[in-house]
């Protein structure tokens, strides 16, 4: 749940941003994968969302319960395979499609683990045409995206190297799976992935581990959860480096920034992005935040037992203050 996104709403600062988000391999399996409903639609109508999925079945469903909602900001599923370069591949079809990847499934390697052979298991093969996030920015006429979510089953590396122009030009924070160990045979691991988005500017802020037990074993561990195989990984860009001189380090693209780590649960990273506009550039009443900060802390009863104006933050920004009275 965000914590400042409310405020910037009601005193009009998400008025002046437009986001607009990427999701490849955009299969709906339920709430968790619906933008919208995880929040974003706060930013609605001033919100843009292209999804990509190599299956156009679950594209068309997507499409049409867009429709049948009624949504008052622009959304579209593309069938569409993303990857490194355009031309053709062979997409391995999986017992459970939402597997399906580009790689082949390692089956000796997913036997050894409960739950996974029925899933990951090879179904069938089919050839199939692909493009790159960049071909389709080009062809569509888009400048910008900025937050880019991949979920491939291995090929997320294949699709972050067909999205090099724009990852650079505009991409702030990125969601991508990220494999431990081999499920698919000859796929790039965490540590090719992480290594390529470093080198691009990005720092891992977190992982959403998952893991997986033994098949065969009757055991289970009181401590651990099994073997590490994959995780959600979760990636930012650093705007507030003093190292750093990048056309996206401006106010704009920081505020951008701070909306998005606030609604994917940074809060921290979104406060410090937000007082370090108000300190900087504070002067211009579109990046003063000093009275959202306040109003959006006043919500945590703690805080406001220990006395907001014994905060750190809240004696930096005290001078920039418009309407909120931290005497009363």
């Amino acid at each position: 749940m965000s914590v400042f996104l409310s405020s910037l709403k009601k005193s009009g600062h998400l008025d002046r941003i437009h986001l607009t988000l990427c999701n490849v391999g955009s299969r709906k399996l339920g709430i968790q994968d619906d933008y919208a409903s995880q929040g974003w639609g706060i930013f609605a109508p001033r919100l843009t969302i292209y999804g990509f999925d190599a299956d156009a079945d679950a594209c068309e469903i997507a499409n049409a319960e867009l429709e049948a909602r009624q949504i008052n900001w622009t959304e579209k599923h593309i069938p569409l395979a993303l990857g490194r370069a355009v031309g053709e591949s062979t997409l391995y079809v999986t017992q459970n499609p939402m597997c399906s990847s580009l790689y082949p499934p390692n089956e000796p390697y997913l036997a050894r683990f409960a739950g996974l052979p029925e899933l990951v298991n090879l179904d069938f093969t089919v050839e199939l045409d692909i493009t790159t996030l960049d071909s389709f920015c080009q062809e569509e006429g888009i400048d910008e995206i900025d937050f880019l979510q991949i979920d491939v089953q291995g090929a997320d590396l294949q699709v972050l190297e067909g999205a090099s122009e724009i990852l650079e030009r505009s991409i702030l924070a990125v969601q991508i799976e990220v494999e431990f160990s081999h499920l698919y045979v000859n796929q790039p691991l965490f540590a090719d992935i992480d290594t390529y988005l470093r080198n691009q500017g990005f720092t891992l802020f977190d992982l959403a581990n998952s893991y997986r037990l033994r098949a065969r074993s009757p055991l289970q561990s009181r401590v651990r959860s099994g073997q590490l195989l994959w995780a959600d990984a979760f990636y930012f860009r650093d705007l507030i480096r003093e190292d750093i001189s990048i056309s996206l380090k401006t106010p704009e693209e920081i505020l951008k920034l701070a909306c998005m780590a606030d609604i994917m649960n940074f809060p921290d990273y979104g406060l410090e992005l937000l007082e370090y506009l108000t300190i900087n550039y504070g002067t211009d009443a579109n990046y003063n935040f000093a009275d959202n900060i306040l109003e959006s802390l006043a919500q945590f009863p703690e805080l406001v037992r220990q006395g907001l104006d014994s905060l750190a933050i809240v004696a930096n920004i005290r001078d920039y203050l418009r309407s909120y009275n931290l005497d009363s």
